[in-house]
């Protein structure tokens, strides 16, 4: 994953033609990528008993973390969506810190449960994702306007030659707008017009796997991404 020095950006059909990359072409990277969404909102309970007992595992501080994260959810309730971006975007940014998944985990890539990322108080910048993708949908941001998108950040901008595999989530106010991007690594929320050190690869969410340069059509179905089907019953076995 891309190092904290790294930049990155998104995808969108009138967004520069960087983001309209031949889908034909790029198919084959999903599955050689992950060999690997429900969506469950605020007015869905959740079972606190159950992540409370999977949160103790991980000592004080991610008990803390945990806890801080169910008072950032009760606080904004009634928030505006981009209110909730900004907030749930700050928060994960600020309390988890960027670290490899062979330094957290002991692998060389593994997509941590919420819980596990609050828990170990670090990530890389998939876990950030899946983080703010779970809490936002929580929140009662709909899932379809918001995309887990896997790019190639331009190491240096976007005059590069030299790229690294990153992911960021993509957040589309309407289905014809621009999508503004939420990224671990950049702390302000910039519309994918102004990332031009990210070049996009695919994005998926529970709906589907988009490839860039038609947003507005699943390329693919989402239970082809075995991994992400195995973290939605890891979560759910965590009270999700």
């Amino acid at each position: 994953m891309a190092q904290r020095s790294s930049r990155h950006r998104l995808i969108r059909q009138k967004t520069p033609l960087l983001w309209r990359a031949r889908p034909t072409v790029l198919v084959w990277l999903i599955v050689s990528l992950l060999s690997a969404c429900a969506t469950t909102k605020s007015g869905v309970a959740l079972d606190f008993a159950r992540q409370s007992q999977a949160i103790q595992r991980f000592g004080s501080r991610g008990i803390q973390n945990y806890e801080a994260w169910r008072s950032l959810i009760s606080v904004l309730g009634n928030r505006t969506e981009n209110a909730k971006l900004i907030e749930v975007n700050t928060f994960f940014n600020r309390r988890i810190q960027f670290t490899d998944d062979t330094a957290v985990w002991h692998q060389d890539d593994y997509w941590a449960t919420p819980i596990e990322t609050l828990g170990r108080g670090a990530g890389d910048c998939e876990d950030f994702v899946i983080a703010k993708y779970k809490t936002l949908t929580l929140l009662d941001v709909p899932a379809a306007k918001l995309r887990l998108t896997y790019v190639r950040a331009l190491l240096g901008g976007p005059n590069s030659a030299v790229s690294q595999a990153h992911m960021v989530l993509a957040y589309y106010p309407g289905a014809d707008a621009e999508p503004l991007v939420l990224d671990n690594l950049i702390t302000d929320i910039k519309p994918a017009s102004q990332r031009t050190d990210l070049i996009p690869v695919f994005s998926f969410n529970n709906d589907g796997v988009w490839m860039p340069g038609n947003p507005s059509r699943p390329a693919g179905n989402v239970e082809r991404l075995t991994r992400w089907m195995s973290l939605q019953e890891r979560m759910r076995a965590e009270g999700f």
